[in-house]
Formats: structure tokens, sequence, C-alpha cells
């Protein structure tokens, strides 16, 4: 074994043992105690406790990577909870997968609606606009 390895492997179990207070995760995520307390209240996370602290490990810094994202891409918390549920129940993914692939294809039908909708609005809008500009240059001139 290379000396890199073992300098690897030390780094990882170090990883895995590393704990996050609320305000240090908040601050990593760049987000507030508040919004991580939420997340803790509708059970997308779950931190230790030692004493009346809470104690976030990676794998909860992990999940709220995956919320943060998840509401990014405009996921309902509901679907973030039920994609999470579905990565702890066991280490066969594809149900996870084939969740994730039809809600993200889902997601994307939304979305390019959204944008169909947006650019026709603003067609119209310049439209209006370039009517009240045509108004306002006969009335000058």
């Amino acid at each position: 074994m290379k000396p890199g390895n073992v300098d690897n492997q030390t780094a990882s179990v170090q990883d895995m043992r590393q704990s996050y207070s609320v305000t240090q995760l908040a601050q990593e995520l760049g987000i507030t105690p508040r919004t991580i307390r939420f997340y803790e209240a509708k059970g997308l996370v779950a931190p230790q406790r030692a004493g009346a602290v809470r104690v976030f490990t990676r794998r909860d810094r992990a999940r709220l990577l995956l919320v943060l994202r998840g509401k990014r891409l405009g996921f309902s918390l509901g679907d973030i909870r039920e994609y999470l549920d579905l990565y702890d129940a066991g280490r066969n993914q594809t149900g996870q997968i084939k969740l994730l692939l039809e809600r993200t294809q889902r997601r994307i039908h939304e979305l390019e609606s959204k944008r169909r909708d947006l650019d026709q609005t603003l067609a119209e809008l310049r439209a209006v606009a370039g009517e009240a500009q045509a108004a306002l240059a006969a009335t000058a001139g």
C-alpha cells in the first residue's frame, strides 16, 4: 500500500467522524440556523443530541445539500422527503433513480411550459411598449 493511500484512508475516517454545530453547518452552507431547524422540524434531517446541543454529522450535511439542491431546482419538500426516504430504504437504488427520473422529467416539463408562457408574455409586453412609444412619438412630433 502506498503512503498516500494511508493518508487518504485516515482523512476518510476523520471525515466520517466530523460533526457540526447548527451554526457551523449554517455558515458552511450559506443558510441560517433557523432554516436548518425548519428542515429538522419537517423531518428532513435528524441530528444527534449532546444534551441540548444539536450535533450534525456528515450524513446530515449531505442530506441538507440534497434538500437545498432540490429546493433550488423547484421540488417540493414532499418530493425531497420521498427521495430521501427512498435513499435511506436500502442499497438498491433503482427505485430512487426511477423516482428521480420521473420527478425530474415532470419538473422539466413544468419549466418548459412556464418558459413558453413567459416568452409569450414578454412578446406581448414588448408589443405594448412599442405601441406606447409610437403613440408618444406621434404626439410629440
